[in-house]
């Protein structure tokens, strides 16, 4: 089990590097707009073709936009296939679970993560799911407090 942990590590350390080298470009109004990110999802470029005349500054926000969204879609393809094998030699190891007796799988409690929304601030979409505020019920108001009153002792 130490030798494949450290194999593992190995690969892990083989992976991080060659992640940290991609990028990944998007395409919007047939390849007009064109941006690229790195493996952090940064853009790192973005460039205009000189033949975008007629088009209004809210196609072109919008163009950015797309580009952009398709360069981070291309970068979590790339991120995804770069990985895959350290997470099948990562499938093959027993959990801590299969080691010790009585002891609970807890991955079986991991949340499946929820993908982020690409729907821009304000939209009808993100009106929709509800961007609620957050509420506190259990506060006391406190009045009298100006700066130079509180005390250590009040705390």
């Amino acid at each position: 089990m130490i030798d494949e942990f450290q194999q593992q590590m190995r690969v892990l350390g083989e992976t991080q590097q060659k992640r940290a080298q991609l990028m990944a470009t998007g395409y919007a109004l047939q390849k007009r707009v064109t941006v690229v990110v790195n493996a952090d999802g940064t853009v790192i470029e973005t460039k205009f073709d000189e033949d975008l005349e007629g088009f209004s500054l809210p196609e072109l926000s919008k163009a950015v936009t797309e580009a952009a969204q398709a360069a981070a879609t291309e970068l979590a393809r790339k991120s995804s296939e770069l990985t895959a094998p350290f997470q099948e030699r990562r499938g093959r190891m027993p959990k801590m679970s299969d080691l010790i007796e009585g002891l609970p799988d807890l991955t079986k409690r991991i949340p499946e993560a929820i993908p982020a929304s690409t729907a821009p601030p304000n939209s009808p979409e993100r009106q929709q799911h509800g961007d609620h505020v957050m509420t506190f019920t259990d506060v006391e108001d406190l009045d009298d407090i100006t700066p130079g009153r509180i005390r250590a002792d009040d705390w």
